[in-house]
Parts: C-alpha cells; structure tokens; sequence
C-alpha cells in the first residue's frame, strides 16, 4: 500500500448516502476554535459520505514545501486577530441532519491522503523538555515516501525566539539548515490530532485542550479503520477536523507530531440508540477510551471510570468483575502531555469477549 492509509471493510450495516466535497477555504475554516454559533460549512444527512480537506496550521515552517494555492489563501487571507484562543485550522462544522444534544455522531474514518510529500515537527516552548533543551525551539522538516510508506527528516533548523502565533511563516531560504535523523526512516500512519463536535457553551472554544466534545486528543490511532463516537452537545453536533498528522508517538513529547495536510473520507452515521460520556475510539481489535485531566492522575481515573462504563453498560459485567477485568487485561498509555489537559488512553481487545462486534452490538 502506498502513502494512503485506507479501510475498505464496510463497518456495520449503514449503507453509504451521498458524498460531498468540503474543501478547505478561507469561508469553510475556523482558526483556533469551536463555537455553537458557527453557520454549518456542509449539510449532511445520516450515512453520508464526506471527502474533507484538513490544512496543518505548521505549513508556513516549510512553505516552500507545504503551501500551494489553497493553503496559501488561508494564511494570507483570515485575519491573524482571529486566529484564538486555540492555534489549529479546522474544516467545518459539518451539521447533521436529526442530530439532537445526546445523540451520538459515528464518524467512520475511510482514507487518509496527504495532501503534499512534507511534514514539520517542532519542538516547541509547550514540549515537554523545553527547559532541559535550555528554552530553544527547533523544526524538524521531513519528506514523506508514498511507496515505503514512511517519512524520513530532510533537515532541521532552530527557530528564533519563541514560536507564538499561529500560523507563522518562515523565511528558511535564509535559515541555518543543519543535517537530522540520517539513516532513520519513521512509520507512516496518518491521522487526526484533533477533531469534534461543538461545546454547548457561550463563547469559543480553545482547540488546544481535550475534552468530552472531543478536540485536541492526539491519538495516532485515529486513522483510517478507526470508527470514533461523539456526543453532541448541539443541534446537528456541528462536527468539525483538523490538526492533521503524518506520524506521531505517545505522548507527543516535543509539542508536535508530523503536522501534515491530508484529504480525509470519512462516513458521518447519527446514532440515538446509545450513549457514552467521552469520545470513544473503536478500531477492528480493540476499544480505546480516553480520559483527560489536569494532571495525570485526574486523567488515569477518568479514562478509568470510562472503562469501567465501558465494561459494566455496554458488556453487562458486574463493576467487581469490571474491575478485575481492567486490571489484568487492560492496557492504559499516555496519549499526549502537551495540550494544557492531559490525556490518557485506556485500550482492550474485542476479542476477549463471546460475541466480538461494534458498539451496535454491546449498546
């Protein structure tokens, strides 16, 4: 397979509606925010198919590499005044039609393409070592190879002072570039940092953090074959992407992944026939819940209390034998610890259980 992660297995039994096109334009992206009062960028009907267009807010460290007309527009056309309180670029809101708060969006991710060769890492003022790096920030800019399936870093560069503003661009023509990572190629796997739903709230919502509309989660394994499920909070969920990746670890330890653009399928099913409190990641083998705090700690019994809703609401086990279940079969990891809310990630195997299925089954 080439550089475009895809899931042909239909999930379920939903047959697939329309598909719409939802380009990234000046008049179809938000900078930085969600926000209730939002008018919808697309309209869709339950089953739909949506291609997507998601814009990395870090192009402009490479826009030579990164940019091209449309990104382009972007940056140079939404005023930077705007661009708050979060920093990433999101395509939508897509509102669903029927979508009523409480309701769950099953948003089905099919295909993830990037939209160019390129991706920049930085390590930022909000990584996790800044200080034992003695406060420098420094880019990272790699090339993607469509064929192996991996990126390897073309070359990297300090950057001056602090990187603050979102969507800044980079002069690199005359930046030192120094020689990275050679020999070392790193696994492609394209994903969404950070995709949601709209808060019921009165006022716009920071992309940075994570939280129970979804948002900044940073879970690499949201790609394609992954299914997540959100609630909505608003009439239509007003659904919205962004913050797209080439490649990321656990815990995103320097601030960033791969940012990378990427054209994103994906299948939106309204579903009023369950619930769940947090946005839950369903891939062909395993359930990851996701919790988020202030500090590791909130965030491990969160992410724990959601297991334990997991095990007990939809499997039917007594919270004792739950309990004894999460502990020995469990794996819990640390999703990121660089978005201001932390995030942990609780996975376990469907297989462990007599009737393995999706969430239709277990609700």
């Amino acid at each position: 397979m080439g550089l475009v992660c895809s899931h042909g297995k239909e999930h379920g039994t939903h047959a697939p509606g329309a598909l719409h096109h939802l380009k990234a334009t000046p008049q179809t992206v938000h900078w930085g925010y969600f926000s209730p009062d939002l008018a919808p960028a697309l309209t869709v009907k339950s089953g739909d198919l949506i291609m997507a267009e998601a814009i990395t807010h870090h192009a402009g460290d490479a826009p030579e590499l990164m940019f091209d007309e449309g990104v382009e527009r972007i940056f140079r056309e939404i005023d930077p005044t705007t661009r708050a309180p979060g920093v990433h670029i999101m395509t939508g809101p897509i509102y669903v039609e029927g979508a009523e708060p409480g309701d769950m969006l099953e948003v089905r991710y099919l295909q993830m393409t990037p939209r160019n060769n390129y991706g920049s890492n930085l390590a930022a003022n909000w990584g996790h070592l800044y200080q034992e790096f003695g406060e420098k920030e420094r880019v990272t800019i790699y090339e993607l190879d469509p064929v192996a399936n991996t990126a390897h870093a073309l070359y990297a560069y300090d950057f001056p002072g602090k990187y603050l503003v979102p969507g800044t661009i980079t002069n690199c023509p005359v930046c030192d570039r120094q020689p990275a990572l050679p020999g070392i190629t790193i696994p492609a796997r394209p994903h969404l940092g950070t995709a949601g739903v709209a808060p019921a709230v009165n006022e716009p919502v920071s992309t940075i953090p994570p939280g129970l509309h979804g948002g900044n989660i940073d879970n690499w394994r949201i790609g394609a074959g992954a299914t997540m499920y959100y609630k909505c909070q608003v009439a239509g969920g007003l659904f919205s992407i962004g913050d797209p990746h080439v490649s990321q670890g656990d815990g995103e330890i320097s601030g960033t992944a791969i940012e990378s653009s990427l054209n994103c399928l994906f299948q939106i099913v309204l579903r009023k026939d369950f619930d769940f409190p947090s946005p839950l990641l369903e891939t062909p083998q395993n359930w990851i819940v996701h919790g988020f705090g202030e500090d590791l700690d909130a965030a491990m019994k969160n992410a724990s209390m959601d297991m334990l809703h997991l095990l007990h609401e939809h499997q039917g086990l007594s919270k004792d034998d739950a309990y004894s279940l999460m502990s020995v079969a469990t794996d819990f990891g640390v999703t990121q610890v660089v978005d201001g809310t932390l995030g942990v990630h609780a996975r376990i195997e469907r297989r462990l259980f007599p009737q393995k299925g999706t969430v239709t089954d277990i609700s």
